[in-house]
């Protein structure tokens, strides 16, 4: 039997589609939809025009705004916070699939000695005790102090116990105020009925496994595991040789014309003839978008070297501090570098570079000055200004 060959135009679509970025972002507002079809929205601490979380989702439908993520996660509760690749929201219905993950993350940070005087029982103890009697709690409610050399990547034992009971999944995030996490029983924050859904430890990985493909359309192993990073090569192994018929290899063509081995759905060549040309839409994506979170994918598939050099010194940079990708249509036809000064109101660009074989015509440089506009207001900013060469 011919095993199916997935030409890179396909493959991109596909991408594109699975991605939430094929088609025109439009004004339906219903954030949990969005969260849900991806799967999980990396959460990030940087905001240099906007946080990454807001950007992600802003990306799929530009009438939401920065208020929208804490209506889902404090007051409606259809989201959670935990750690996949990263600090991420997934939907509170994936629950069920996530215990073995609390559990794995427990053992992991169990183990690790940088944690050691957080994980007096005495301590943990009276973390849990505190929030049980006075509901939910940020770090800035305990005091406890760091001890020794006063190093900046060192946290008091407190913010250590809050982070391990977090993992582990004793303690969950009730609300955000700011980007401030604040703390309470993982009984208070996660529905009961979900709680009581008991799936063996095969069932957990057969469901996330099937989840990530379904999200990446096409992947390796590798890329099905690296998707929720919760499963252990085996486990990912031993879930394909379960799915028997209902999981084919495939062979996608890279941008420059390779081909690579994966596996897809048995109906994917009825969903790839179900494609519908990317809207020719310009983008501003984040640098931690879930489309090119796997730069080696990226660049395999679309041609593009992208790296994040925000943790690179300056003098050693490339392009920039933080650089956003620009996808038009099928293609990433360039980067660029803004920065927004909110109190001003302004959204600066710094620095724009467009790929080798891109030409600057008129029509895209309206598209990317409407893109600028809209990706302005997400951050409630009024003017874009350029400091550099338009």
């Amino acid at each position: 039997m011919s095993v199916l060959k997935i030409s890179n135009r396909d493959a991109r679509h596909l991408w594109l589609a699975v991605n939430g970025l094929a088609k025109v972002p439009v004004d339906d507002t219903d954030t949990m939809a969005d969260i849900s079809e991806l799967g999980f929205v990396q959460l990030d601490t940087i905001q240099v025009v906007s946080r990454a979380h807001h950007h992600i989702l802003w990306s799929r439908n530009q009438a939401y705004r920065e208020p929208m993520m804490d209506d889902v996660l404090g007051k409606d509760c259809g989201v959670f916070e935990h750690f996949t690749h990263d600090a991420s929201v997934l939907p509170m219905s994936t629950l069920p699939l996530w215990q073995r993950q609390f559990q794995r993350m427990k053992e992991k940070v169990g183990r690790s000695s940088w944690y050691g005087d957080a994980l007096d029982a005495r301590l943990l103890d009276e973390v849990m005790r505190r929030i049980a009697d006075e509901g939910p709690l940020s770090t800035r409610d305990f005091d406890t102090k760091v001890t020794g050399s006063k190093e900046m990547w060192k946290r008091p034992p407190h913010k250590k116990a809050l982070d391990y009971l977090w993992y582990s999944g004793d303690l969950a995030t009730s609300h955000r105020s700011g980007f401030t996490k604040f703390y309470d029983l993982a009984e208070n924050v996660f529905p009961a009925n979900l709680r009581a859904q008991k799936l063996d430890d095969v069932d957990q990985i057969d469901g996330l496994c099937s989840m990530a493909l379904d999200r990446i359309g096409m992947g390796s192993l590798t890329e099905i595991r690296r998707f929720w990073e919760a499963t252990e090569v085996k486990e990912v192994s031993n879930w394909a040789k379960r799915q028997g018929g209902d999981l084919i290899p495939v062979e996608v063509e890279a941008f420059d014309g390779r081909w690579s081995k994966s596996f897809a759905r048995a109906d994917i060549e009825a969903r790839i003839k179900a494609l519908e040309q990317p809207a020719p839409r310009l983008r501003i994506l984040s640098p931690f978008d879930p489309a090119i979170r796997d730069r080696t994918r990226l660049k395999r598939l679309f041609g593009f070297d992208y790296t994040v050099e925000m943790f690179v010194p300056a003098a050693k940079r490339q392009w920039g501090y933080y650089v956003y990708p620009v996808l038009e249509g099928d293609r990433f036809i360039g980067r660029i570098e803004a920065k927004g000064d909110r109190k001003a109101g302004v959204l600066n660009v710094l620095n724009f570079w467009l790929e080798a074989d891109v030409k600057p015509t008129k029509a895209r440089t309206k598209k990317l000055d409407a893109e600028l506009d809209r990706f302005a207001k997400l951050a409630g900013l009024t003017s874009v200004h350029w400091t550099c060469a338009r």
